[in-house]
């Protein structure tokens, strides 16, 4: 999402560019996330890592807590166990005392008392329970210290950028059992941490907490926390409140995940997977005024992206539809109506980012409200169309229709740059992004010849998703019974798709090019960015077998999924952020396209390396990305350092995957849902789908693999709804 660096050392360093002095891999983190905050812990529930670290308790882009310590006796308990709940509310850690002396002999044997940490995020605060429990056949006493800060540092700063100058840290104010941190931001915000504790501690500093316990043989004590990112709470904080708010976390959860229909399968470990993707996609999930809206990744993105957002919403159309109700009204409120050099807008131009911290506000950064991205406009209309194809919700259309009408003149007027007929980008100032589609790390647009290339470049999948959005105006033009309009938008189609077809194509490689750059040369590289042609539907039916074959070859299809760039290409390397690594997302989309011109064994493979490669992950969590290298027997997947984990498109890729080899499609019109060649892997003998809706209507269906056909049978129905199987 951001510009990362190359191996190459003739390459400047980019802006915004993420360090990876340590590997996310290697920290093993604990994430959780509510609204507009997330905390990051180590195994252990603390944050001891806050230097170039994404640790910490972060709300509205700025960490409101950067330590958090819990020491028995001055020594670091010994950790038992730590997870996350399968629902991703309630984080759990098991620790122990370790071995006390008192100078001769050990008076306090480890595991002799209990430490369960039980903690959780709701409405802006960092909810902790701290509960003890004596084990031993004898009383024992103990001093507990739980050490605290705030640095109130900017998201961008936890990232590796440095400041040139920040605002004023307060004293702390200490009162009875609470604390208050604060800082004066340079844009005139101040920010404030408040850290509360039930009972109030034996002694209380602007650092720390210290708490007495004593315990009985078999006795419980529990101590409470709450870390609020404001100056007032608006409760008072005890045991009940703890538990009455970690209901409130829960319920929320599961009526989110009650939108959506449900998947359960013959396979234990798929089930593993799709429950926690689902989980996963329910805690990014944030409510706006404009509906639900997925944020695109924590650590680094836990905010609206439009291009994440709006895959991910395509993606899980079929299973939930409110998410692209949500994700399409919350864009089109931020749409850009002027020109904005700094912040890459331009009137229709649908939102790249926006953050909330001080750098951006201070246009440190430029990323306040920041519209860099060639590829959120066309995108946002396709997704319009596909909405209303699923439900035919002509209301939010014609709510909608401006914001299309829009989005689709920033295509021709903006998009356009040369007049050529492809919609091109190119930054309008040096603090944009340099690469503006969904592979924008600096180096990740090139020649054969290794040749970075210029702008203004057309991105191949970029012209695609014109194609499509044309065509979806159409069909919601139409549906609007403006004929004409719609005429001339599948006119305009018709034409970008034979132009592409004849500008795009390289017989020599066997797939469409990478792009054009801005002196009209074809960048002739092999790349997964040649199967969105597939997804949008631009292939010439005749080149789609070439596209298929090229990415399912040895040199792209690497057995967990397909290579960004192949091996053979130039800037080809595994362990790159866009040039060889394995994106998920990237692959799922590849899949519909692939069901969308009828390869479906190609589906079922990446179906198969994906689901192996999750059986490696942490939790079963398909990553932001993964490492590029060929799969080996006995060996699981390559990690890439600085992966986001859980990714919200990455969550949404079994959806896609299942949507493809299934063939899930709607018609509302006719009240209709349909199967068109459903298949199954060979690692999936039985699938069951509860809940996929059609508007009041609903169905639970059953698929059973007997060898390479599948059975289908409708379980239930309520509604006036009817089951197509098409062969």
């Amino acid at each position: 999402m951001d510009d990362r660096i190359s191996n190459d050392e003739a390459d400047p360093v980019p802006e915004f560019y993420i360090p990876a002095t340590t590997s996310l891999a290697e920290l093993e983190p604990r994430t959780l996330k509510h609204g507009d905050s997330f905390a990051v812990f180590d195994h252990y529930g603390d944050v001891l890592r806050s230097d170039r670290s994404p640790q910490g308790l972060f709300h509205r882009d700025t960490r409101y807590l950067s330590r958090l310590e819990v020491l028995i006796d001055g020594k670091r308990p010994l950790l038992l166990s730590s997870t996350v709940d399968d629902e991703n509310v309630l984080m759990s850690v098991d620790l122990t005392n370790p071995d006390r002396f008192d100078g001769r002999q050990i008076d306090l044997s480890r595991d002799s008392i209990h430490l369960l940490r039980s903690k959780f995020l709701w409405m802006g605060h960092s909810y902790e329970r701290f509960a003890f429990r004596n084990f031993d056949t004898k009383a024992h006493e103990m001093t507990v210290e739980i050490r605290f800060a705030a640095d109130f540092a900017d998201l961008f700063e936890a990232r590796g950028q440095r400041r040139a100058k920040r605002g004023r840290s307060h004293q702390p104010v200490v009162g009875a059992g609470r604390v208050v941190l604060a800082y004066d931001g340079l844009d005139n915000e101040t920010r404030v941490t408040t850290v509360r504790f039930d009972p109030e501690p034996e002694f209380l500093t602007g650092t720390a907490a210290r708490f007495r316990i004593a315990l009985a043989p078999g006795q419980r004590n529990v101590v409470l926390m709450a870390v609020t990112c404001a100056a007032q709470p608006a409760h008072a904080f005890s045991g009940e409140r703890y538990f009455f708010r970690l209901r409130q976390a829960r319920r929320a959860v599961r009526v989110a995940k009650r939108r959506t229909a449900s998947v359960t399968t013959a396979n234990a470990l798929l089930n593993e997977a799709l429950e926690r993707a689902q989980a996963d996609l329910a805690m990014l999930m944030t409510d706006t005024d404009e509906g639900p809206y997925p944020y695109a990744g924590i650590p680094w993105f836990s905010t609206m992206f439009g291009r994440d957002a709006i895959i991910t919403a395509h993606m899980m159309l079929w299973a939930d539809p409110t998410v692209a109700r949500g994700v399409l009204m919350a864009l089109a409120a931020r749409q850009a109506t002027a020109e904005d050099p700094l912040r890459d807008a331009e009137p229709g131009k649908i939102l790249h980012e926006t953050r909330g911290g001080e750098m951006a506000n201070l246009r440190e950064v430029p990323f306040g409200l920041y519209y860099g991205g060639v590829d959120s406009t066309p995108l946002f209309v396709m997704l319009a169309g596909a909405y209303f194809e699923r439900t035919l919700d002509l209301p939010t259309i014609r709510a909608l229709w401006p914001h299309i009408e829009a989005a689709v003149t920033w295509i021709d007027a903006y998009g356009d740059r040369d007049g050529d007929g492809f919609v091109e980008y190119g930054r309008r100032t040096e603090e944009g992004l340099a690469n503006q589609g969904w592979k924008d790390s600096h180096d990740s647009i090139f020649h054969a010849d290794s040749t970075l290339a210029q702008a203004p470049i057309a991105l191949c999948e970029v012209q695609g998703y014109v194609y499509a959005a044309k065509r979806a105006a159409a069909r919601l033009a139409r549906a609007m019974d403006m004929g004409p309009r719609a005429d001339a938008l599948d006119d305009q189609a018709a034409e970008l798709a034979f132009a592409f077809n004849q500008a795009f194509w390289c017989d020599d490689i066997g797939t469409y090019a990478l792009a054009l750059d801005g002196q009209k040369r074809p960048c002739r590289v092999r790349s997964s960015n040649a199967g969105h042609t597939l997804f949008s539907g631009i292939a010439d039916p005749h080149k789609a077998a070439q596209v298929v074959a090229t990415l399912m070859s040895g040199d792209s299809f690497s057995g967990w999924g397909i290579r960004t760039i192949p091996q053979g290409e130039s800037r080809y390397n595994p362990m790159s952020y866009h040039n060889g690594s394995i994106w998920p997302h990237d692959n799922g989309l590849i899949a519909l396209g692939l069901a969308r011109y009828g390869f479906k064994e190609p589906v079922l493979r990446l179906f198969g390396g994906l689901f192996d490669a999750s059986l490696y992950m942490e939790l079963r969590r398909l990553p932001e990305l993964f490492c590029g290298f060929s799969r080996r027997p006995g060996k699981g997947p390559t990690l890439y350092p600085v992966a986001c984990a859980p990714q919200a498109w990455a969550s949404a890729t079994l959806f896609a995957l299942l949507q493809a080899s299934l063939g899930i499609a709607f018609d509302p019109a006719g009240g209709e849902i349909r199967f068109d060649n459903p298949r199954l892997p060979l690692f999936l003998d039985a699938v069951q789908l509860s809940g996929v809706s059609l508007g009041p209507a609903c169905a639970d269906v059953s698929f059973c693999r007997h060898g390479a056909q599948v059975a289908v049978s409708v379980l239930k129905r309520t509604g006036n709804l009817r089951i197509i199987t098409a062969i």
